[in-house]
């Protein structure tokens, strides 16, 4: 039986098709999403696409049939660790402390963000462009971290004057410095600790 996935999408189903794939052709789509998460993984998100169909055993042709472009592909490799994200947000939303809860998401956010090379400065974009595919990531993401970010203002933690756009820019600004200094494993702690003591409502 078909399932529904938090996004939106159905098992057998392609992002934003219309019906259930035939078996071959949601075989290639499973095929094309691995070596695409094995590709981008080594080479970054902006790796080539003719390879991950060459790895994948297809064609490019059948790649665009099933991801039109990069964002497309984006957004169906990182679906999953999207559903982890929302269900830690939601796991929070109850929390004793408002605050801690809304720092420890965000430091959720920048490991993700920081698991694959390219993909901080892909959510940035996508953050100002409601037509790019990965905005089905981000839309999700900034209403959770909106829930968690009012219940922080609420509780007086916060100053009132912190939008939750800037906390995700914010966020991704810190996963890609802390991709071009791979050398500091602390980094992004550091600068995500900076940048929330600045976000505390004055006692």
């Amino acid at each position: 039986m078909a399932t529904s996935t938090s996004t939106g999408t159905t098992a057998g189903t392609a992002p934003g098709a219309a019906r259930p794939m035939r078996a071959d052709a949601r075989r290639n789509y499973d095929r094309l999403l691995t070596e695409a998460r094995a590709v981008f993984a080594e080479q970054g998100t902006d790796a080539s696409l003719e390879e991950i169909a060459r790895r994948s055993g297809v064609g490019i042709g059948t790649l665009y049939r099933h991801f039109p472009n990069r964002h497309a592909m984006m957004n169906a490799v990182f679906q999953e660790a999207l559903a982890s994200l929302l269900v830690r947000s939601r796991e929070l939303a109850s929390a004793e402390r408002p605050c801690a809860a809304l720092v420890e998401w965000l430091r959720a956010i920048v490991t993700h963000a920081g698991e694959y090379r390219g993909l901080a400065r892909a959510l940035m974009s996508a953050s100002h462009d409601e037509s790019s595919a990965l905005s089905e990531c981000s839309v999700p993401m900034r209403e959770a971290g909106e829930r968690l970010l009012r219940r922080a203002q609420e509780s007086g933690a916060v100053r009132t004057d912190v939008s939750i756009g800037d906390l995700m820019q914010l966020t991704n600004a810190i996963a890609l410095a802390a991709e071009a200094e791979r050398g500091d494993p602390e980094l992004a702690d550091r600068l995500l600790m900076l940048t929330l003591r600045g976000l505390r409502a004055e006692s």
